[in-house]
């Protein structure tokens, strides 16, 4: 294409009498990088776009699982927790390439992860309010028949409960691009909050999710890792603690958040606990303010952390691993 017959600003191929402007980067994700975007004339916006909306975009040859995740987020529009979508337009940017784009929610407070890494680890009372919102956008997913597979504090926005604004976020599931339908066989998605299951058998399944969420649970509660690894620590340092034990609980969290992470961290996916039983524990229904245990340092040392057994099909003694082969049907006992 000729520079003469290139555009001297982005323009807009599928939006007529509707000009949006793109503005700063809000962020970079595998399948395209978020913008914030505005009309240039309020009165020219449209009726189902707010005034701020957030971008996502990448060129158009290379648009296909933007183009998939456009398609979920509409399947998923229904559900209130999960990250809205708007609609899509394709622009001819100035370098005259095309350009898909995906209008979503502005997620004003940014990730559950920025939060987490300011605060160091969230009051419980929060997290618990914070958790049942994203349970209850997970089990819209399940019940859809889909699997999220790439469930993390980055893949988490917050939200304001009005357009205004203000200090009260709701936390809404975001970056639907890896999602697939239950019988699809492949998995992916972020290492650290892979499942058992997933590192032994490459089996990524709903169970898989809520193992994820669990990882998300523990690191808003203690603002750290689910795994630690020292510096330098290669990715199959990481799969061999993942296959051979699991996130450890610290103990001077409440009776009901270490049961609660104990359901999602069960070895066994098909006895892991589901969304829906989820939402039924007292750590979610149980909304009261949580009250500091005095008695506990704020920074428990080694001692203070309570590993978490493995759930066991046969004995009581939580000393279950399962055999690679198999899994989850064959199980060595170390009782």
């Amino acid at each position: 294409m000729g520079s003469s017959s290139r555009p001297k600003k982005e323009q807009s191929l599928s939006v007529a009498g509707r000009e949006w402007v793109r503005g700063r980067i809000l962020g970079k994700g595998g399948f395209g990088s978020v913008y914030l975007g505005w009309f240039k004339k309020p009165n020219l916006r449209a009726d189902v776009l707010p005034s701020i909306f957030a971008v996502k975009s990448t060129l158009y040859c290379d648009a296909l699982e933007l183009v998939r995740e456009n398609s979920l987020l509409g399947i998923f529009s229904n559900c209130p927790f999960i990250i809205r979508r708007y609609g899509d337009d394709v622009t001819a940017g100035v370098d005259g390439n095309k350009v898909f784009n995906m209008f979503m929610e502005y997620a004003d407070g940014g990730t559950m992860r920025d939060l987490i890494n300011k605060s160091g680890g969230l009051p419980e009372f929060q997290v618990r309010k914070y958790t049942e919102a994203i349970l209850k956008g997970v089990k819209h997913i399940h019940e859809m028949g889909y699997v999220h597979c790439d469930l993390k504090p980055e893949n988490i926005l917050l939200v304001s409960k009005t357009e205004a604004g203000g200090s009260e976020f709701v936390p809404k599931i975001g970056d639907l691009g890896l999602a697939k339908r239950i019988m699809e066989k492949r998995s992916g998605g972020t290492t650290l909050y892979w499942s058992p299951e997933t590192v032994l058998q490459n089996i990524q399944l709903q169970p898989s999710d809520i193992w994820a969420l669990g990882c998300v649970v523990l690191m808003m509660l203690t603002g750290r890792k689910p795994w630690d690894l020292k510096a330098g620590a290669r990715p199959w340092d990481l799969m061999l603690q993942i296959a051979s034990k699991s996130p450890t609980i610290p103990v001077w969290l409440s009776e009901e958040a270490k049961d609660f992470l104990e359901k999602c961290f069960v070895w066994n996916p098909s006895e892991r606990f589901t969304a829906a039983k989820l939402l039924n524990h007292p750590f979610v229904t149980n909304l009261d303010p949580v009250k500091e245990l005095s008695s506990v340092s704020s920074s428990p040392s080694e001692q203070q952390i309570l590993p978490l057994g493995f759930k066991t099909c046969h004995s009581k003694s939580n000393r279950c691993l399962p055999k690679a082969i198999g899994f989850p049907y064959n199980w060595c006992c170390l009782a």
